[in-house]
This record gives structure tokens, C-alpha cells and sequence, in this order.
């Protein structure tokens, strides 16, 4: 049995929407620590803590019983009482949770002894509304004033927050089967009276409040949260979209924890169902709107659930910019960032209002548009997001190429902007082949491939729109980009490319993944991208749990770090997939291997946001990096694009038509899929591999949707325009 490695320090995360609930293992909020109770980026709960006379209570076990709802039973250390002391372990208590908009708690507490007790349960709480970015940055500022109300009439402990036009309330509601509960000196108290063998329960509803819109607790217990419409929603995504059965049990739960991982992180898009949503990026530092991410994890679930990416059109293109502001680094037709709701946000001291510092949300968002229509087949969905679209366009000419040379290139306007806007935005991230950091304007290789396949992309959905001329444009376009990048970034010598150019528009030659991302979007020479696989999968690249961030022969490279030689699941996935668009099965093969068996090694087959580049022995196990997000919605639709990369999967329902082109590794021999959708159809595939040849047949739906073409085939023709 492999060791199972847990990300993150001791803790228990259960969260829905935009609340987040942090405690330890025994449910306690500790303070001063990053736990918590979270809700739209404020901290409402800071310290939590249950006592028995004062005692504290001892752990037995604990833990998330959904992304959503926890169970912990504590039992007692022995306390004095005025009827004597209450030996250890004679109480049992179990304290469950939901959220749901609010939080609900539930406290059961059962007597073991053969004699009666009674005692004081003690609940010491309290809220410092910090922001979220605070919190993290551990340097916390006070700004408004807290002010704390008990009505005994009520049962209710309502506290609330003010900062100018800023306000958050928290109201705890305490319902029990007992007397009522009383509010002292800072603590809730109860006083617990139980015969042997008899119980005691009490409901602890806290109602969050974001300025005038209250979001109240879950009415039923905690115990019931299988039964929410929460819950069934979530039965119900899981119910619907694609499955998979295969005789790989590694790959099956690593797999089937992605599908509940993306179903826990949604964002609901008001005026859709529960089958359209926008992902947050994870848990627990990044929940919230991000364009990059979301763009990325809907390429991701196409072949999962088609209509996935609907949410992410929708609301992205609702926050297009539409004017210059240099502090948030917006541009018209630009596609945010991130996008926070608390108090530094608020006040724009931070310029999350959204925030605009990133460079390859743009031409992801023409990506995923056309790949959507592709998934759908829904020329309505052109036609409602081509203003975007053109705007995302002209974004592209007027801004992206800051200086007119060709390229695409960033540089912060702002005093609190970024250094750097792409996939790897940490400030250390870019660096020359001598390790000291790249500065000025940069212009990433992998932005040159996003913009090239999102003019190739809009070009047949121009033609799709009865627009020739406007597709012959693009298509012009991206010939000339393809040209000019390949005489500029390409290294004859070390058959790879250039990280980027930098302010000087020198070629910076330092070994990256970046690169790999060219395959994807189909900017590499059919005769380079043999050489280009080959240096990815080196050894000082490919440390076989995926390949690094980074080359481990740089002087940057550090396993440990966030993206200087760190494994990301995403990365590796876009990778494996533009292997496969030239061709190269076994190397997509390869390099989803490696991170089937990563994710089997982490806990409940949970692949983190990220994890340590170390090089994989026999004997070992993926590290963890300190910090990732887990679950984290890209990380987890790293299992989708690896099923596709592995099945060339490439749906095209506007001509009713799913192109495959399988190619199974020996080590995962078979593979079924179960309803998958194109347009107003589902097919069940059941695909296994019969000596080196990878066969397959169609279960339900008709045969004559699926037709065998080569993806390297598919990619030639949408660069020339030709028809399928």
C-alpha cells in the first residue's frame, strides 16, 4: 500500500460558495494562526474554542465528511465539578458542520458514566473581520470598530463590523433541548445536566451578513447535509457528466476526486442551474474569481460536461474591461485577473476591484469560446459573446503588442501591480540562464502560442459566421507570427525555445515547461517538436512525477519553491495534450503516468495546486510544497485533458462529429466513458488496448458520430482552414 502524503499542516477545510470554514483537527480556531471562519474574503470568526468547566476537550477523531460538512468526536479530559470529578472519557461529544451561505453546528453530547453530571459547556468566540489578504500577509490592521450584541430573548449573539460604508455581520442563534444559554465574559455558556446513558443537543446557527444581503446558516442539522439541495445538486453534476470506468483503480480514483473536487468548487452564475458554474481556484487562499484559471479549467472539462464553459464566458465577459485604469492594469477588451469582495478591496487598496494584471486571460477566453462551440455545437453562444470577442481581439493588436513588433508583452502600469502576468506570476519566477531576474517588459513564449491558436481558432468561427474575409485576416496573421517566433525564440543548439525575450528583446535561454505549452497551441514546426518533447522529458526536467517548473540543472531551481522547479498537474496536462496534437503517444502517455501516480500517493487521490520537483525513486513518494491550495480546481481538471490527451478526444458537434485517435499505455489498458456529450447527443465509448493497437467501440448512441482522425491530422486543419 503506498504512503499517503497530506498537503498542508493538520487541519480540517469544509467550504460552499464564497465561506470558507479553517480549524484544526478538533474543530478549535486557535489565534493567533490563518484559521477560520471566511466569507467573501473577510474573516468573521477568529477564534473558537469549546471548554467543559473551563477543560479543554480531548480529540478522538475528526475530519471533512464532504467538501462541505464535518464530524469530530472529542471526549473528555477529567474536571472538577460541584458534584465531584468527571473521570476522562466519560462524555462523548460530536460536533458536526455544514455551510451553506452560513454555518451550522451541531453539539451532541452523550454520557457514558453510571452516575448523573452536570457542568458548564463553555464556547469562547470571537471575530476580528480581517481581510483575507491580511490574514495571509500575517500583518492585520484594524480599521473599523466591532461592536457585539447578546439578546437572552433571542438566544442570539449578533456581531457586526463597521468600516465607513463597509459592514459584515455574524449572528450566532443557539437553539437547545435544554435551558437557554447565557453571554459573560466573552463566552457562550450552557449548563449541561445528563442522567447516564442520556444526551444533550444543541444547534449553533451563525447567519453572515455582507453588507445588506444576509446569507442565513443551513435550517437543518449538520447530520442531514446529504439531503440539501446543496447536496443534490451535487449528486446530480456527478450523476450527469462524463464517467469513467476503467480495471486502473489508481487512475479511476484520481479521476472520479477530480469530478468531485471541480463539483466543490463552484461559484454559482446567477440565473443558471447547478450544471453551469465558474470554479473557484482553491482552497482555502483562492476562492474567487480568477480569468486565467477559470479559463483554463473550462478547456479542461469540455469533454466532461460541454456546456461547463458557458459560466465562465458569461461572467468574464461581463468584467471585459472597457477603458484604461493603470492602477488595476486594465486595458479595454482585457479579461480580469482576480476579483475579491472584502474590505481592502472595497476601499481599493488593493486593485482586486477586479484586477487586470494578466496577459494570457485574453487570448484564453477566443480559445475556449471557439473550443466550446466546437463541444456544443451552439452558434447562439457566438453570436452572444462575439462583442467580447472582437473586443478580446482588438486587446490583443492595441495592447498586448505594447511596442508593435509582432509579440505579445507585459509590464505593470501600476504601483501595487505585478511583476508578472502570466500562468507563473510568482516575482521570482522569471529568471536568465545565470539565475538574476529577468525585469522590463517580457514577452513569455507561451503567450505567442495562445495568441496564434486564438487567431487560428477565430478565424474558423469567423467562416462558421459566413465572415471569409475576416477569417483570411486572422489566419494571415498567425502565418506571420509563426514565422517570425520560430526565427526569433528557436535555439538550434538545444532544440528548445526561448523562455521569453526581455525588455532588450534579447532571448532569455533559460530551460522552462513554457515551452511545452507551444505543442498545445500548435506554434512548433512539425520537425522541431521531437526535439522540443525530447528536452521536456529530460532528466533534469521530467523528475517522474511530471515535468518541472523549472530545469533542476538551473541556478534557480529549487524543488521546494512555488515555481522555480515545483510540478504542477495543469501544466503537465496542456503539455501531454500538445504531445498528443503532434503525434507523440507514448510521451502523452508518459507524462500522464506520472501524474496518475503522483495523485496516488496523495491523500483521497487529491492532487494538490502543486508539489515539490524532487526526482522520484522506487522506494518514494511526491513532497508536498508548503501552502498549496487542496482541492484546486485546475490541478484536478489536469485528470480530464490527460483522458483526452490519451484518447484524442476532439468534439466537434456543429458537424456532429467526435474525432478520436486512441493510444492506451500498457499500463492503463482499458478505458470507458460513460455519457459523454456532443451537442444534443451522448455516447457511451469503451476503448482497450489489443497488442500495440488501441481499438474501440461505440456502446450507446450512434456510430456514426465518431470517426477515427489523426489529432496531429486535426491540428493541421485548423491552421489551413480545411474542412474535416
Amino acid at each position: 500500500m503506498s504512503f499517503k502524503v497530506e498537503v498542508g499542516p493538520p487541519q480540517i477545510s469544509i467550504h460552499q460558495g464564497h465561506t470558507v470554514l479553517v480549524s484544526e483537527s478538533d474543530g478549535q480556531i486557535g489565534w493567533p494562526s490563518d484559521r477560520g471562519l471566511y466569507f467573501f474574503d473577510t474573516r468573521m470568526i477568529s477564534a473558537w474554542a469549546l471548554y467543559a468547566n473551563g477543560e479543554s476537550w480531548e480529540l478522538l477523531n475528526g475530519g471533512a465528511v464532504a467538501h462541505d460538512a464535518a464530524r469530530i468526536h472529542l471526549t473528555n479530559r477529567a474536571f472538577l465539578t460541584e458534584d465531584g470529578t468527571i473521570p476522562e472519557r466519560t462524555l462523548g461529544l460530536v460536533l458536526a458542520r455544514a455551510v451553506a451561505g452560513g454555518l451550522h453546528e451541531d453539539i451532541d453530547i452523550a454520557n457514558h458514566g453510571g452516575k448523573p453530571v452536570r457542568f458548564n459547556l463553555e464556547l469562547a468566540i470571537r471575530s476580528d473581520f480581517a481581510d483575507i489578504f491580511e490574514v495571509k500577509s500575517n500583518k492585520i490592521v484594524r480599521r473599523g470598530r466591532i461592536a457585539t450584541h447578546w439578546s437572552e430573548a433571542a438566544q442570539r449573539l449578533r456581531t457586526v463590523y463597521r468600516h465607513k460604508d463597509f459592514e459584515r455581520t455574524v449572528s450566532l442563534t443557539a437553539h437547545t433541548d435544554a435551558g437557554p444559554g447565557v453571554y459573560a465574559n466573552g463566552r457562550l455558556s450552557f449548563e449541561v445536566k445528563l442522567a447516564p446513558g442520556a444526551t444533550w443537543h444543541a444547534c449553533l446557527l451563525y447567519d453572515l451578513t455582507d453588507g445588506e444581503t444576509r446569507h442565513p446558516a443551513p435550517h437543518d442539522c449538520a447530520q442531514d447535509a446529504h439531503r440539501s439541495d446543496h447536496a443534490r445538486g451535487r449528486a446530480d453534476w456527478q450523476q450527469r457528466v462524463l464517467k469513467l470506468r476503467t480495471s486502473n483503480e489508481e487512475f479511476y480514483r484520481f479521476y472520479r476526486q477530480a469530478i468531485e473536487d471541480m463539483a466543490a468548487l463552484r461559484l454559482p452564475v446567477a440565473g443558471t442551474d447547478h450544471m453551469v458554474f465558474v470554479p473557484a481556484a482553491g482552497l482555502p487562499w483562492f476562492v474567487a474569481l480568477f480569468g486565467r484559471d477559470s479559463l483554463i479549467v473550462s478547456l479542461q472539462s469540455l469533454i466532461v460536461w460541454p456546456e461547463f464553459a458557458r459560466g465562465a464566458l458569461d461572467v468574464l465577459g461581463r468584467w471585459q474591461a472597457r477603458e484604461r485604469d493603470d492602477y488595476r492594469d486594465a486595458e479595454p477588451g482585457k479579461i480580469l485577473h482576480e476579483l475579491r469582495l472584502g474590505e481592502l478591496a472595497h476601499f481599493k487598496l488593493i486593485p482586486h476591484t477586479p484586477y487586470y494584471g494578466t496577459a494570457d486571460a485574453t487570448p484564453l477566453y477566443l480559445v475556449v469560446l471557439h473550443a466550446a462551440w466546437r463541444a456544443t455545437g451552439d452558434l447562439a453562444l457566438l453570436h452572444r459573446h462575439l462583442p467580447n470577442a472582437e473586443a478580446a481581439l482588438a486587446w490583443i493588436d492595441d495592447w498586448g503588442d505594447r511596442d508593435g513588433d509582432g509579440f505579445q508583452e507585459y509590464q505593470t502600469r501600476s504601483p501595487v501591480g505585478y511583476e508578472n502576468m502570466a500562468w507563473k506570476d510568482s516575482g521570482d519566477s522569471m529568471t536568465y540562464a545565470d539565475g538574476t531576474p529577468v525585469k522590463g517588459p517580457k514577452a513569455l513564449c507561451e503567450l505567442q502560442g495562445y495568441v496564434y491558436d486564438a487567431w487560428l481558432r477565430m478565424a474558423e468561427l469567423y467562416d462558421a459566421l459566413g465572415k471569409p474575409d475576416r477569417a483570411g485576416v486572422l489566419r494571415a496573421k498567425a502565418a506571420a507570427l509563426f514565422e517570425k517566433f520560430n526565427a526569433t525564440f528557436w535555439n538550434e543548439e538545444e532544440g528548445f525555445y526561448a523562455y521569453m525575450l526581455d525588455g532588450e528583446k534579447r532571448p532569455v535561454w533559460t530551460v522552462a515547461s513554457n515551452p511545452g505549452h507551444l505543442l498545445f497551441s500548435g506554434l512548433v514546426p512539425e520537425d522541431r517538436a521531437g526535439r522540443v518533447i525530447a528536452r521536456l522529458l529530460a532528466p533534469d526536467m521530467e523528475s517522474g512525477w511530471g515535468i518541472r517548473t523549472l530545469s533542476a540543472d538551473h541556478p534557480a531551481y529549487n524543488p521546494y519553491s512555488y515555481q522555480n522547479g515545483s510540478v504542477w498537474a495543469h501544466d503537465n496536462g496542456l503539455i501531454a495534450l500538445g504531445c498528443k496534437r503532434y503525434g507523440f503517444d507514448r510521451e502523452a502517455g508518459q507524462i500522464a503516468r506520472a501524474i496518475s501516480g503522483a495523485a496516488g500517493h496523495f491523500l483521497l487521490n487529491q492532487v494538490p495546486e502543486l508539489y515539490a520537483g524532487l526526482p522520484r525513486r522506487p522506494d518514494g513518494f511526491p513532497v508536498q510544497y508548503l501552502g498549496a491550495n487542496v482541492p484546486q480546481a485546475w490541478a484536478a481538471g489536469s485528470a480530464f485533458m490527460l483522458v483526452q490527451a490519451m484518447l484524442g478526444l476532439e468534439p466537434h458537434a456543429a458537424r456532429g462529429v467526435l474525432y478520436v485517435d486512441p493510444w492506451l499505455p500498457p499500463w492503463l489498458p482499458d478505458l470507458t466513458l460513460l455519457d459523454l456529450r456532443l451537442g444534443a447527443h451522448t455516447l457511451d465509448l469503451r476503448f482497450w488496448r489489443d497488442g500495440e493497437t488501441t481499438r474501440y467501440e461505440v456502446l450507446r448512441g450512434d456510430p456514426a458520430l465518431v470517426q477515427t482522425r489523426a489529432a496531429a491530422e486535426l491540428r493541421r486543419q485548423l491552421r489551413d482552414g480545411g474542412a474535416a
